[in-house]
């Protein structure tokens, strides 16, 4: 039956308008951004196979193009509007952030950091550059490594710092094995970049670990 035949409170945008998007499930919304299903199955029934199919909502969305493409039913129109609604929500992320005390806004900083560096496939060095009153001036990813490492120079860091005019400094860095847990190597180098970036009166305010569904703060863990 096509989703045309549905009872209004069952058709995913209906619904949506009727209860807000909170009351859908994975496969509703999912069924609503790629917009049409194929022969015989619906947009929703769609989604649900490819959700299954990648094993969850969050391989699926970050799925590279290849992958994606290989599955019935999806192809590049498709992929480009997921990857479009993606971004649209780390932008979104990021310009609540911009406006907003980062010391007093945690949680939206870890989504925000999450949503930017959790699908990196090798490990990715950033910085969260912030002015006096703790706003986002810039985040600048610093360097990309391996599977298990990045390799950052301080010197790097102070330079970025005093380009932007950074007040304080946010470090992040994600961990692809999926463990958020720092490692000494991660301590020891915080305490590099704390050290050389007082020098210049830069504030470290936080280093977070990205992992697969846990991101650390060191700030939390008082490592720094």
């Amino acid at each position: 039956m096509p989703i045309s035949d549905w009872p209004d409170t069952e058709r995913p945008r209906e619904k949506l308008l009727l209860q807000g998007a909170s009351a859908l499930s994975n496969a509703e919304l999912l069924a609503i951004v790629l917009r049409i299903g194929v022969k015989g199955e619906t947009a929703v029934d769609l989604a649900r196979r490819c959700l299954k199919s990648f094993g969850g909502l969050r391989k699926f969305m970050e799925a590279d193009h290849k992958t994606f493409c290989s599955v019935h039913g999806l192809g590049k129109v498709k992929y480009i509007q997921l990857q479009a609604a993606f971004e649209l929500v780390r932008r979104h992320l990021h310009e609540t952030l911009v406006y907003h005390d980062v010391v007093n806004s945690p949680s939206e900083t870890r989504l925000y950091l999450t949503a930017r560096m959790r699908s990196f496939q090798h490990e990715v060095f950033a910085c969260l550059f912030l002015d006096s009153r703790n706003r986002i001036l810039c985040f600048e990813e610093m360097s990309h490594g391996s599977l298990t490492s990045a390799h950052v120079y301080p010197r790097e860091v102070v330079k970025r710092s005093l380009f932007h005019n950074a007040a304080a400094i946010i470090l992040a860095h994600n961990h692809p094995s999926g463990v958020a847990e720092p490692s000494i190597a991660d301590i020891e180098l915080t305490q590099q970049l704390k050290q050389a970036l007082e020098l210049i009166q830069v504030q470290v305010l936080d280093h977070f670990v990205i992992g697969n569904g846990q991101t650390v703060s060191f700030a939390e863990r008082g490592l720094l």
